[in-house]
């Protein structure tokens, strides 16, 4: 039995497929964003060392 090829580009018909498109989910806000936590543990970093070295140069 011969198989119908399709042409280039065109997705072959599925057989027996009953499965439909699921629903994209809501972005889910500040939680789905690393660069906000990137950005927040970067600046509490620099605050540490700011209060460390300002003690260092007797400035606290």
């Amino acid at each position: 039995m011969a198989v119908p090829l399709n042409p280039p580009g065109e997705t072959p018909p599925a057989e027996g497929s009953i499965g439909e498109a699921h629903e994209e989910r809501a972005d889910g806000g500040l939680w789905e964003h690393p660069g906000v936590w990137s950005a927040l543990i970067v600046i509490g970093a620099l605050v540490v060392a700011g209060f460390f070295l300002a003690r260092i140069f007797g400035y606290g």
